[in-house]
């Protein structure tokens, strides 16, 4: 089995910043991503980012590209979301995910086979 822990959400002022962290334990794969998606009160969860392992390609869902930044530590099994002028639309719980036995990104929640607890981010306004 895998774990996931997120950790470093919390409340923040508009246009400020936070880092959130997810440590990978338990079963490892040769070939893996990971991804970190939210969930708004009485949304459907969404994509966020997502990062190849392997190759440390990213992808971002258009409405936090240029504000967030993923990126990932291999030797400690970490991935990390640097999220930059946040707004009040920000806010939700974050979850970070792992999809196993392959190194391709994908913005698809259904390709993730592992799933944190979820780590609360607040924006007031």
């Amino acid at each position: 089995q895998v774990q996931l822990v997120e950790s470093g959400g919390g409340l923040v002022q508009a246009g400020g910043s936070l880092r959130l962290s997810c440590a990978a334990s338990g079963r490892t794969f040769s070939n893996y991503a990971m991804g970190w998606f939210r969930q708004a009160p009485g949304k459907e969860r969404e994509f966020v980012s997502a990062i190849s392992m392997r190759t440390g390609t990213t992808y971002y869902a258009d409405s936090v590209k240029g504000r967030f930044t993923m990126s990932r530590d291999n030797a400690k099994n970490m991935i990390y979301l640097q999220m930059n002028n946040l707004k009040p639309e920000d806010t939700a719980v974050y979850y970070c995910a792992l999809r196993r036995y392959s190194a391709s990104a994908s913005v698809l929640l259904s390709e993730y086979n592992y799933w944190g607890q979820g780590t609360q981010v607040t924006v007031s306004s």
